[in-house]
């Protein structure tokens, strides 16, 4: 991919911001510090609009603003992903909207195809190897800065950020606002044609039998991912208390599985919290405000790192981003959540508000 700050240079020249750009454009071209300097006194984002967004991160905060991706797009190492992904019934497809309008100089990173596929369960974590040759591909080292994004605002770039801090990368946040906040600041976007193959390329490399060598070097923190016996033992031990994030009704089956053959209610001493729950539309709410959320479920975050489940392990990571901005710890989540536990007739379910 090309140089993201040779991008936006060239993409700022038909920005409509509030200045006279006309005149400033030989000074755009001239660089990237002229453009770090333009864009510190001309920002088209505002102070007032800064507030519903993180404003400044350092490169290991879970959240940056699209201000923060503007003013270090001239910083080596800074890689940006779409990581989008969308349920099936909602009839959209992150690959084509990626080819057609994108955040300049960034790449897909495909949650389904960057993963493990003998489980027959979407976007399981990948293997160590299967993971390094992905990143190999996509040109991000261990020293990379990876900013995450989604076209939801907050929705599966999650799963993508704790993806990477499970095998290791610390170096790794999430975009405020996604790509619709990107576009609502008045930010330029890339509709240059994308081509398949360099598309699928890091899917492939991931998917190879075995993956090529990588000089990437990934490390499964295994600590922090259950796995259905895990979670068995854990129903009747109680030894580790489990946040569910799907709604409420689907917690306790008077609302139907989004997915064909799957039972209602949750994995018995769960607790509900709503990923919704600790989200401001597209931005996460404050820290004391995700605490308190997860208060009203029963969860004393103080004394506590829960452990996630969702519908196939998505929306977890929306709370585990969340309970790691609110006390910089990261949750462990159940892979499989519901999109396993609950196809089978081997385990128990309850459809109890609280057991």
């Amino acid at each position: 991919p090309r140089c993201l700050t040779r991008r936006i240079c060239g993409y700022l020249l038909s920005m409509q911001i509030n200045m006279n750009i006309t005149s400033q454009r030989s000074c755009i071209c001239r660089g990237a510090s002229e453009l770090r300097l333009l864009l510190k006194h001309k920002s088209p984002i505002t102070a007032s609009s800064r507030r519903a967004v993180t404003t400044m991160a350092s490169q290991h905060e879970p959240l940056v603003s699209a201000q923060w991706l503007v003013e270090r797009a001239a910083e080596p190492g800074i890689t940006v992903l779409d990581a989008s992904w969308f349920m099936p019934a909602w009839g959209r497809n992150a690959v084509a909207e990626f080819k057609a309008e994108r955040i300049p100089g960034s790449q897909f990173f495909d949650l389904d195809g960057i993963a493990d596929p003998s489980s027959g369960l979407p976007h399981m974590l990948p293997s160590e190897t299967a993971f390094a040759a992905a990143m190999d591909v996509l040109g991000v080292s261990n020293d990379s800065t990876v900013v995450l994004y989604d076209r939801m605002g907050i929705f599966s770039a999650p799963r993508a950020w704790w993806t990477f801090k499970v095998m290791g990368h610390d170096r790794v946040s999430v975009l405020e606002g996604g790509f619709p906040g990107w576009k609502g600041f008045g930010l330029t976007t890339d509709t240059l044609p994308v081509e398949d193959a360099s598309l699928g390329a890091a899917t492939a490399a991931a998917r190879a039998t075995p993956p090529p060598p990588a000089k990437y070097k990934a490390k499964l923190d295994k600590s922090k991912v259950r796995s259905l016996s895990d979670m068995l033992a854990n129903s009747q031990s109680r030894g580790e208390v489990v946040v569910d994030a799907r709604s409420a009704g689907r917690f306790v089956g008077t609302e139907p599985e989004p997915r064909a053959g799957l039972r209602g209610g949750h994995i018995p001493g769960a607790l509900n919290v709503p990923f919704p729950t600790i989200l401001d539309g597209a931005a996460y709410k404050p820290p004391a405000a995700i605490k308190q959320a997860f208060s009203a479920a029963g969860v004393d975050l103080e004394q506590v790192v829960p452990v996630g489940s969702c519908g196939s392990g998505l929306t977890a990571c929306v709370l585990a981003l969340g309970v790691y901005r609110a006390t910089g710890k990261l949750m462990a989540v159940y892979d499989g959540s519901w999109m396993e536990w609950g196809a089978r007739d081997d385990v128990p379910v309850s459809t109890a508000a609280k057991d």
